[in-house]
């Protein structure tokens, strides 16, 4: 099939599948996973996946098309955004036949949920000092210690795990990757509300959790090579907002200021042309990576520049419709207030700002380093957190 015949067969299926919005007694994450079971029989779920695994082994075009194809719709796939844009890359990298057997398919139909626990109270930016632990006992692995920040943990099934082997070496090289049971008993999910009065956000306890070595992803202390590639997935989905269910009904979009504004101002025509532009050079330098990993390019740390792109762009949008708009935008019943209330997350969420531009600056630009005094300390020998 050529790709033209692909998007008008995409189309068709997104109009006659999309559901409508659910009345408020409609179990939203039934119709999510019924939307995925949908989505996958019908080919547009892990499209550039392989094969054996559940994917559609198509390519990068394929991908995109859909992706073009799905604006416009508000397709109920955020709950798996983890799922498809992060966890499930990682496996389909860097997890075991069997890891990749059990998980992946499960994941692309929207039978099972899947969260990222990285963050701690302690570690936040700096993920490298995380505390939690997990000692060897035989076959299995006990999980002691805290996570935070984790979304749509409160809906997973099962969740990647970063968590501390080792304390006689430096933080990055003591580190071990699992997958976990959220079910299990001795996890306990606490929803955390933000700003907008939602609880996408969770805090996880650990106490006392056995992991089955057969679900550690990579090497014993090797976990660090492993959380950079999820990150770089992390990154490069957040900017191509992976699972994130289109764009439909976004109050700051150019599509919905242009029917909401002013357009005969020829300075208000000069916003929404800085606006399209920017919009459009986040989304030509999306699909360059995207080439890219396809011939077999790594992006490395360009993601993380993709990501700062996103996080701008975000805050770009909210101020312009907050002053195109006018003060009562940030009412709480505008249909503005939310998006004006969630657009500096974005700037948090995945690594701050910051934290990109040190990467972009040391990886891609070649800048000094800053200066890291805890690079060859032991674990046990630094003050971090609640440590020391």
């Amino acid at each position: 099939m050529n790709l033209a015949d692909y998007r008008r067969a995409a189309r068709a299926w997104l109009q006659a599948n999309v559901p409508a919005d659910g009345h408020p007694e409609t179990d939203p994450i039934a119709t999510a996973k019924e939307f995925m079971a949908k989505l996958h029989d019908a080919g547009y779920s892990g499209i550039t996946w392989p094969r054996q695994w559940g994917g559609q082994g198509l390519t990068q075009a394929e991908e995109r098309a859909f992706a073009a194809e799905s604006r416009g719709h508000a397709l109920p796939t955020y709950v798996f955004s983890i799922g498809l844009g992060m966890t499930g890359p990682t496996l389909v990298d860097r997890g075991t036949d069997a890891q990749r057997e059990r998980f992946l398919r499960p994941l692309l139909r929207g039978e099972e949920i899947w969260c990222q626990l990285f963050s701690e109270p302690g570690a936040g930016s700096d993920v490298a000092s995380l505390q939690t632990r997990a000692e060897r006992d035989g076959d299995h692995w006990i999980v002691n210690g805290q996570k935070v920040w984790t979304s749509v943990a409160h809906h997973a099934d099962w969740g990647l795990l970063l968590a501390r082997t080792n304390v006689d070496v430096p933080k990055h090289k003591g580190l071990t990757m699992f997958v976990v049971d959220m079910h299990h008993p001795g996890v306990t999910v606490r929803p955390l509300k933000d700003m907008s009065g939602r609880a996408n956000f969770n805090e996880i306890f650990f106490d006392d959790v056995p992991i089955p070595d057969e679900h550690r992803v990579g090497e014993v202390d090797d976990g660090w090579s492993v959380a950079v590639t999820t990150l770089l997935h992390e990154r490069l989905s957040i900017s191509a907002g992976v699972g994130m269910g289109g764009q439909k009904d976004d109050p700051t979009s150019l599509e919905a200021l242009r029917t909401s504004v002013d357009t005969g101002d020829p300075l208000v025509r000069d916003e929404l042309v800085e606006l399209h532009i920017r919009d459009r050079a986040l989304a030509l330098f999306n699909q360059r990576l995207a080439q890219e990993t396809e011939a077999g390019i790594f992006p490395g740390a360009r993601g993380s520049a993709a990501k700062l792109l996103l996080a701008e762009l975000t805050m770009y949008r909210a101020d312009l419709a907050t002053r195109l708009a006018g003060p009562e935008s940030v009412l709480g019943d505008h249909p503005l207030a939310r998006a004006i209330s969630m657009a500096p997350g974005m700037s948090l969420g995945g690594g701050t700002n910051e934290i990109m531009r040190n990467i972009v600056g040391d990886r891609v630009l070649n800048l000094p380093p800053e200066p890291r005094v805890d690079k060859n300390v032991p674990f046990k020998d630094l003050k971090v957190g609640t440590q020391g």
